[in-house]
C-alpha cells in the first residue's frame, strides 16, 4: 500500500513546479529578449533577404566644373541587363534576343540565361538607353533592367591626366575621380521585389523602392578656355618637334591656382585605351606632379635669388667666362664653350652662363645653398591634392662635394618635378610667398551647400619683396633682349628657359636625348600668371629651350591674352623683323657680328671654330631678340 503524500511533500513539490515553469518562462523572456531586440535588425535583414529580390541603384557621380562653371565631367543614365533564369520560358528565343541586342556571343548569353542554379545572373552593365528600351519593348518575362551611372567627359581629350576616369562600376581611377572619390561618388540605392522560395516573383506583391543620392559636386581652378589654349599648343609642339612628350602647366603666382595643366600624347576620356595598360598608364600620369627631371638653366632663377638674398651679389656685379671652370680638379663647361668673357650679373642671366651660377652656388655654400633648397620646397611634395606626387632627388648634403655644389648651381645634379620648380619661382617672383597648389576651389553637395573649399595657403615666407623685385627685372630683361615689351609685342613677359641632359635607368649620360623648357612670367614686374612649358626629347634637329620651348611659351601667352581681353601694356612699342642669313661656312666670329648687327642671339652645339649647319634655315623671318642654334 502506497504511502500518502504529506501536506507539506505536496508544497514542496508544487513549488519546484512553479520554480522550473518561472525559469523556463524566464528563460523564454531573455531568449525574446535576444531575437527581437539585440539580433532583431539583423534577423529581419535575413528574412527580407530570402522573400525579396533586389536590383541596385547606382547612385550618379558629382558633377565636375571649371572655375567658370563649365560641365567638365557628367554622369547620365545607363541600364544594367539582369535575367532570372526560373521565370524564363524559351531560354533560346531569350538568349538570341539578347546577344544580338547586346552585340554578345549567343553561347555565353544563352548558358546564363540556362543557369537555373541561380536566382538572378547579370548579363550586361552600362547598355545605353536606346538599347535598353528595345530590350523593354520585347516584354519577355524573365529579363530586367536596372538603373545604372557612366560617365561622360565634354570636352573628350581636354584635361585628361587632371580629370582622370571610373571604372565600369564608376570608382575613380586616376586623375581627380580617384583622389576624391569618397566625395563624388554618392550613395546606391535599390529596389526590392517579393519573390517565392524559388526567386520567381509574387505577382500583385509589394515593390519597395530605395532612392540613390548623388555624390557632391567639384569646381576646379582650371579655365577650359586656358586649358584649350594650352593643349593645342602642346599638340603643335608635338608635331612640329617630334617630342616624346611635352607638359605645360600654368599657375597663378598669387594664390597657388592651377589654371591649366596638361600633358602630351594624351587620349579621349570616353574611350579609355584599357586594351592597352602600358599607354594607359603612361598617359594616365600628371607627369607635372608625378615625374622628376634636371631643370638645367630654369634652375638658376633659384641661384640667384638666393644670392642675392644673401648679399652675396648685385646687378653690376662681374664675372668672366672663358668657357669652363675648373673645381675639384673637373673641368666643368659653359654651354657656350668659347666663353662669354667679362660680363655684368644681368648679361650672365641673359646669356644663360653657367660659369656665374657657379660662383653664385660656391659663394652660397653647401649650408646656405641647402637651406634655400628647403625653403623653396624641394625635396618635399608640394601639397597638391593628386595621387603619386614625387618629391624630388637631393644629394644627402653631407655627401656633397664643391664640385657637385657648382653643378647644382645651374641646375644639375639635384632633380625635381615640373610643379615643384613652378611653385618655387612663383615664391620667387610673388614677394617672397611660397604657396600650396591647388586644383579644387570648392566641393558642394546636391543642395548647393559648400562641403570643402580651398582658398590660398602660404606656407612660409622664403626672401624680402626687394630680392623678388630684383628677380623679376632680371625675368624681364631675359626674355625682352632688344627693348622692353617685345618678347610679345606690347606685352611685358618675363621668363628663362633651360635645357638638360637625360640619364639612363642603368646611369650615366643618356646622350642626344635632352629635356628643353621654358618658364614665363606674367607681368614681368609683379607676375599672376607663371607658366611652364616641357620639352622631353625633342627630335626635329634642335634641342635648345630657347628654340625648342621658349616660341611655344610665347603662343600660349598670346592665346591668353586674347582670351581675357588684355590690353598691351605699351601699345607703342614695336617688334622688328630681319630674315636669317646664310651662316654656313663662315668662322664662329664672323657668324657672331653678323648676328649682333641683326639684332639676333644664337645657341651653340659643337666646339668647332666654324659653322656647319644653321636653324632654321637662309631667308626665315624671325623677330629680333630670337635666338637660333648654331652647329659647328
Amino acid at each position: 500500500m502506497q504511502r500518502p503524500y504529506s501536506l507539506r511533500s505536496l508544497r514542496k513539490r508544487i513549488s519546484a513546479i512553479c520554480m522550473v515553469i518561472s525559469f523556463i518562462f524566464c528563460a523564454l523572456v531573455v531568449r525574446l529578449f535576444v531575437i527581437q531586440i539585440i539580433n532583431g535588425q539583423d534577423l529581419q535583414l535575413k528574412a527580407t533577404d530570402q522573400w525579396t529580390r533586389d536590383l541596385a541603384i547606382v547612385a550618379p557621380r558629382g558633377t565636375i566644373y571649371d572655375k567658370t562653371g563649365a560641365s567638365l565631367a557628367v554622369s547620365y543614365t545607363t541600364y544594367n541587363v539582369f535575367v532570372r533564369p526560373r521565370e524564363i520560358e524559351d531560354p533560346s528565343a531569350t538568349a538570341y534576343m539578347l546577344s544580338d541586342a547586346l552585340s554578345l556571343p549567343f553561347s555565353s548569353v544563352y548558358d546564363k540565361v540556362r543557369k537555373k542554379g541561380v536566382s538572378e545572373t547579370l548579363i550586361k552593365m552600362q547598355v545605353e538607353a536606346e538599347i535598353a528600351e528595345k530590350i523593354y519593348d520585347c516584354n519577355i518575362k524573365g529579363v530586367y533592367l536596372a538603373e545604372n551611372v557612366a560617365r561622360y567627359y565634354t570636352y573628350g581629350n581636354l584635361l585628361t591626366q587632371v580629370l582622370g576616369f571610373t571604372s565600369i562600376d564608376n570608382e575613380g581611377q586616376s586623375g581627380i575621380e580617384a583622389y576624391y572619390n569618397n566625395y563624388l561618388k554618392g550613395e546606391d540605392g535599390c529596389s526590392f521585389v517579393q519573390a517565392d522560395l524559388q526567386g520567381k516573383e509574387i505577382g500583385g506583391s509589394l515593390r519597395y523602392y530605395i532612392g540613390a543620392k548623388e555624390g557632391n559636386s567639384l569646381t576646379l581652378t582650371i579655365d577650359s578656355k586656358i586649358q584649350l589654349i594650352l593643349e593645342q599648343t602642346l599638340e603643335k609642339v608635338m608635331i612640329e618637334q617630334k617630342a616624346k612628350s611635352v607638359t605645360g602647366l600654368m599657375m597663378s603666382a598669387k594664390t597657388g591656382e592651377v589654371v591649366a595643366l596638361s600633358t602630351k600624347p594624351s587620349f579621349d576620356l570616353n574611350e579609355v585605351p584599357r586594351d592597352n595598360l602600358e599607354v594607359l598608364f603612361d598617359q594616365s600620369k600628371v607627369k607635372a606632379v608625378t615625374d622628376i627631371y634636371e631643370p638645367g638653366s630654369t634652375f638658376k632663377i633659384l641661384t640667384v635669388a638666393a644670392a642675392l638674398e644673401e648679399g652675396l651679389t648685385n646687378f653690376n656685379d662681374r664675372f668672366y667666362c672663358p668657357g669652363y671652370r675648373v673645381i675639384d680638379g673637373v673641368r666643368i663647361k659653359c654651354w657656350r664653350s668659347i666663353g662669354h668673357g667679362s660680363q655684368t650679373l644681368v648679361e650672365a642671366f641673359q646669356n644663360s652662363c653657367n660659369c656665374c651660377f657657379m660662383d653664385l652656388a660656391l659663394r652660397l655654400g653647401v649650408d646656405k645653398f641647402y637651406s634655400y633648397i628647403q625653403k623653396f620646397g624641394l625635396g618635399k611634395a608640394t601639397g597638391i591634392a593628386i595621387t603619386g606626387e614625387g618629391k624630388g632627388i637631393l644629394m644627402d648634403k653631407k655627401l656633397v662635394k664643391t664640385v657637385d655644389l657648382a653643378r647644382m648651381g645651374f641646375g644639375h645634379a639635384i632633380a625635381l618635378t615640373p610643379m615643384q620648380l613652378v611653385t618655387a619661382v612663383s615664391s620667387i617672383t610673388n614677394g617672397g610667398e611660397l604657396l600650396t597648389p591647388y586644383l579644387v576651389s570648392k566641393i558642394t553637395d546636391r543642395s548647393g551647400k559648400v562641403v570643402l573649399e580651398n582658398n590660398k595657403t602660404v606656407k612660409s615666407n622664403v626672401l624680402s619683396k626687394e630680392t623678388s623685385h630684383m628677380v623679376n627685372e632680371l625675368l624681364e630683361k631675359a626674355t625682352n633682349k632688344t627693348a622692353p615689351y617685345t618678347f610679345i609685342e606690347g606685352y611685358n613677359v618675363g621668363g628663362k628657359t633651360g635645357t638638360a641632359q637625360k640619364y639612363k635607368a642603368t646611369g650615366g649620360i643618356d646622350q642626344g636625348k635632352y629635356i628643353s623648357s621654358f618658364v614665363g612670367t606674367y607681368p614681368a614686374n609683379d607676375p599672376e600668371y607663371v607658366l611652364l612649358i616641357f620639352v622631353d626629347e625633342a627630335s626635329a634637329g634642335a634641342y635648345y629651350g630657347s628654340v625648342v620651348a621658349a616660341p611655344y611659351g610665347k603662343e600660349v601667352y598670346k592665346g591668353v591674352f586674347e582670351y581675357l581681353g588684355e590690353e598691351k601694356q605699351d601699345p607703342n612699342a614695336v617688334v622688328e623683323y630681319v630674315n636669317m642669313p646664310d651662316l654656313e661656312g663662315k668662322s664662329m666670329t664672323e657668324a657672331a657680328l653678323i648676328l649682333k648687327d641683326l639684332g639676333l642671339y644664337y645657341d651653340l652645339d659643337g666646339e668647332g671654330e666654324f659653322v656647319k649647319k644653321q636653324l632654321p634655315p637662309v631667308g626665315t623671318e624671325l623677330e629680333k631678340g630670337s635666338t637660333i642654334i648654331l652647329v659647328t
